[in-house]
């Protein structure tokens, strides 16, 4: 494994992304929450991935108590990383609810906590207020963002009156904005980019095409249309060409791709321990140049419609399923 050294803290540039974990839209059963997600989270640990990512809006919470069932007995192994949903953050609901997170979780520092999105109405102070009280208690070590525009980001980073060390947001071969304005800020400031859906919710594992879409949550994922399917041809073409190439799949090429970002780091969820032990594979693919070049430029020339008007339709149909 291989890890990023930055702002005071060592994590792994492969981690583990826990949104599945518990909850009933991924439609992997209780088996999978009772027994897999913990075997994943150790096999993890085993592998050096030391970055779990949870939330508590992930299944009401029972992410956070399955990854504290976890980690239990291998706590120095973790760099725990959770999200507080800002309905309402005003600074005393903040630290209720950070102290509520640590209590399922069974920590008592949390490395890392986020806002998981911007809240328009409420001010960030009073947010950032509730964040710097958990960092005096000791509750948090360091705070971070989530769905945060660059302007946001400085702006929390000023309401706290210290560092915020990191902004998890959607970044892939597929959702390329971070490119823009917040990589090159987080390189040069000392900052993490924590990315998530770095696979796109599977489009870039290249398994489907036009003809081969895929049914539950990722049904809803406009990447799924089959416009965009075929949208994306010459992009999962380039995926396969590499992967051929190298020996290895499609998504390990994508998340090798993100890793030579500066100060990015990728938190893929897996279904299973082969998933994961694959994830953390791509962590040793060095991509050349050339083979960077030929990604950027299909991923650039990649523009999938947006697709809202067919989510009411794709939502009737998983809830149908």
């Amino acid at each position: 494994m291989h890890y990023l050294d930055v702002g005071g803290v060592h994590i792994s540039r492969i981690g583990l992304g826990t949104w599945q974990f518990g909850a009933r839209e991924w439609g992997y059963g209780s088996e999978y929450a009772e027994r897999d997600a913990v075997d994943i989270v150790h096999r993890a640990l085993d592998l050096g991935i030391n970055l779990i990512d949870t939330a508590e809006s992930y299944a009401f919470g029972r992410s956070e108590s399955i990854i504290g069932r976890a980690i239990a007995g291998r706590r120095q192994d973790a760099f725990v990383a959770s999200k507080v949903f800002p309905v309402m953050p005003l600074a005393p609901v903040v630290v209720q609810r950070g102290r509520g997170s640590a209590r399922r979780l069974g920590v008592d520092t949390i490395d890392l906590y986020q806002v998981h999105w911007p809240n328009p109405v409420v001010p960030l102070g009073t947010t950032m207020d509730g964040m710097r009280r958990l960092q005096r208690e000791g509750l948090v070590a360091n705070v971070g963002v989530s769905n945060f525009s660059l302007s946001q980001w400085q702006a929390a980073e000023n309401a706290l009156g210290g560092p915020v060390l990191s902004n998890q947001v959607q970044y892939s071969l597929a959702a390329r904005s971070p490119d823009r304005t917040l990589v090159p800020w987080a390189a040069a400031n000392d900052r993490i980019i924590i990315a998530y859906s770095p696979l796109a919710q599977g489009f870039l594992s290249a398994t489907y095409d036009t003809t081969n879409a895929p049914g539950g949550i990722r049904a809803l994922n406009p990447n799924f249309l089959p416009e965009n399917l075929a949208r994306g041809t010459a992009l999962l073409a380039a995926l396969r060409g590499v992967a051929t190439a190298r020996g290895v799949k499609p998504a390990q090429v994508a998340l090798a791709w993100l890793l030579r970002r500066p100060n990015v780091v990728a938190i893929p969820g897996a279904s299973s321990v082969a998933q994961l032990e694959a994830n953390a594979a791509a962590a040793d693919l060095d991509l050349t140049d050339d083979e960077d070049a030929r990604l950027t430029e299909t991923s650039d020339a990649f523009h999938p419609e947006a697709g809202l008007g067919t989510i009411p339709r794709r939502l009737k149909a998983v809830v149908r399923r």
